[in-house]
């Protein structure tokens, strides 16, 4: 999964110029990275990790990065 994200936001990078800053996932597959990052306990530290908040949703059927303009709030997982 880390491997395939780091993919991910490479190809974003690559293609547009500047980094993603936001991770769409669905509940499954962040399991997965939480598992993968089992070290990480906190929320914080992970997207810190991943360089990108993080959003979960049921209609992100595949991972996917994006930029945003705005500042989520983080709500705990």
């Amino acid at each position: 999964m880390l491997s395939f994200l780091y993919h991910l936001a490479h190809n974003y990078e690559q293609s547009h110029g500047y980094p993603a800053n936001l991770l769409y996932i669905s509940p499954e597959h962040f399991q997965t990275l939480r598992e993968q990052l089992s070290e990480i306990q906190e929320l914080d530290k992970l997207t810190h990790f991943l360089g990108m908040d993080i959003v979960i949703s049921e209609e992100a059927t595949h991972p996917h990065v994006v930029w945003q303009p705005i500042e989520w709030c983080k709500i705990p997982a």
